[in-house]
């Protein structure tokens, strides 16, 4: 079978929201927040309005 994992949010920069996605996809979290940081340059909402969207959507680690 395969293995179960839950998304969660971690202990991050911010919200948590890169490191929770880095973790579920067993990647770094760099990249993750590369890309968030690649969509919020050409006028900020491509790249914030997911990241917090996934900030509320995505439960918080206990």
């Amino acid at each position: 079978m395969g293995e179960y994992r839950n998304l969660r949010r971690q202990n991050g920069i911010i919200a948590g929201v890169c490191g929770g996605l880095g973790a579920f996809f067993g990647i770094s979290p760099i990249w993750f927040r590369l890309i968030f940081l690649i969509l919020a340059l050409p006028g900020g909402l491509p790249g914030v309005l997911p990241y917090i969207i996934l900030w509320f959507v995505i439960p918080k680690a206990s």
